[in-house]
């Protein structure tokens, strides 16, 4: 199984979304052997089918990233774009970045004229439009950033919001008294940078004073601890 496994790896580009922001050497992290597989879009929905709860990301769109009619998001790291799946239709635009380019092609197969996708590094240079985004979003790519490349996600969406716009992120946290098997899994996760609440927050607070953060418990089908921010920008 390792042979196969490391064959397998081998065929399948080491880049992933967490390539838009690491600097080169940066160990927070970990894609190989079996992991490395996620790298190819189908295992990796797959994976989210069996392990997400159905109504998990309803409820995220609903209660945390709370589109409304108009609006334009820029999902940073939007993998094959799921997402849209539970995006009202009604919504402005939607730009997905990600540097996977398997993750970028089944997006644009499966969502044609209702998203534009880059296969390219996300920084100020690539936005489409500087300060034209109601809501940016990092949806599992914080906790793979070290704190100098996270601080780098968050000057990108600083640029990208207007005024009273909000950057939503989404990451496996270490909370108190934490279940032992959502540690366990957490401590496992190919995401080398899992912080604690008071940690994350401190990153956001560097340019976005106003965030609200709320844990989740119940996202996953196995016990399992999220974070989830609301970063608004009031300058």
């Amino acid at each position: 199984m390792g042979r196969l496994a490391a064959r397998l790896s081998r065929r399948i580009p080491k880049v992933t979304s967490y390539h838009l922001f690491r600097r080169r050497g940066a160990m927070s992290h970990r894609d190989t052997g079996l992991l490395a597989l996620l790298n190819q879009a189908a295992l990796y929905r797959l994976l989210q089918r069996l392990l997400l709860r159905s109504s998990t990301r309803r409820r995220v769109v609903r209660d945390i990233l709370r589109p409304y009619p108009g609006c334009r998001i820029l999902d940073i790291g939007c993998g094959p774009a799921d997402i849209l799946e539970d995006l009202p239709g009604d919504i402005g635009a939607y730009h997905g970045f990600d540097m996977n380019p398997d993750y970028i092609e089944v997006a644009r197969r499966r969502w044609g004229p209702r998203g534009h996708f880059a296969c390219q590094r996300m920084d100020e240079v690539a936005l489409p439009e500087q300060g034209s985004f109601d809501i940016v979003l990092a949806i599992g790519i914080l906790h793979h950033l070290d704190d100098r490349d996270a601080g780098r996600l968050f000057g990108v969406a600083h640029h990208a919001l207007r005024p009273g716009g909000r950057l939503v992120t989404y990451d496996n946290v270490y909370i108190e008294n934490q279940n032992p098997l959502a540690r366990w899994l957490i401590a496992r996760d190919r995401g080398r940078a899992v912080r604690t609440r008071e940690g994350y927050e401190a990153l956001a607070r560097q340019l976005f004073p106003q965030v609200e953060s709320d844990i989740l418990h119940d996202t996953l089908r196995l016990p399992y601890t999220i974070l989830a921010m609301r970063c608004v920008k009031t300058l």
